[in-house]
């Protein structure tokens, strides 16, 4: 197996070379779903979102500078895809409701399914997990982004830094005072339960 070679990818990429973009979607595409996914809690609006960064990448890579690496870029687009989706259900929203008052007579209620009981033990997991999605959710948008990169995906400060297009000092005081907001948000979260 030989060694990646980014600037030899990048060629390919913009001579449309089919073997290396499909080498390409399969090395990142689980990455890049579980990113999307992070932001949009929906898996359907993270496959969706997830192409649309691929894509956007693709027809855009003629004009890729090589100031950051390729994946760099990559997370970089889908963020930005993340978050105009983010955009656009709260627009809907904002239309739903409106469109749910003037049509309040001839509005039916859906009732959800009922789901499949669990193990005590899942569900305060999936209890655990969801409360944090939410105090993730309620932080400022430049945390919530750093935190999602380091913290979750993994990402080290440099590479976070490079795609919010920020300085890795930048990025360390956001993830410090995301780390503050989180735990003031738990804090307050626990104490009203207990």
């Amino acid at each position: 197996m030989c060694a990646y070679n980014e600037q030899e990818t990048i060629e390919k990429l913009k001579n449309h070379d089919a073997q290396t973009i499909k080498e390409f979607l399969k090395t990142y595409r689980t990455g890049i779903i579980n990113l999307c996914y992070r932001f949009l809690q929906n898996s359907e609006d993270a496959e969706d979102t997830a192409q649309e960064a691929f894509i956007e990448l693709f027809r855009s890579i003629a004009h890729f500078r090589e100031e950051s690496k390729l994946s760099t870029w990559l997370y970089q687009i889908a963020v930005s895809k993340s978050l105009d989706q983010i955009r656009k259900k709260k627009r809907k929203k904002r239309l739903a409701v409106i469109q749910s008052i003037l049509l309040r007579d001839n509005q039916v209620e859906q009732i959800p399914a009922p789901s499949q009981q669990q193990p005590e033990s899942e569900l305060e997991k999936k209890e655990r997990i969801n409360i944090l999605q939410q105090a993730i959710n309620g932080l400022g948008q430049n945390q919530r982004i750093a935190i999602t990169l380091s913290k979750i995906e993994g990402l080290s400060n440099k590479d976070v830094a490079d795609i919010m297009e920020l300085s890795v000092s930048s990025v360390e005081s956001l993830l410090f005072r995301a780390k503050l907001n989180l735990r003031k948000k738990l804090n307050k979260y626990y104490e009203k339960v207990l």
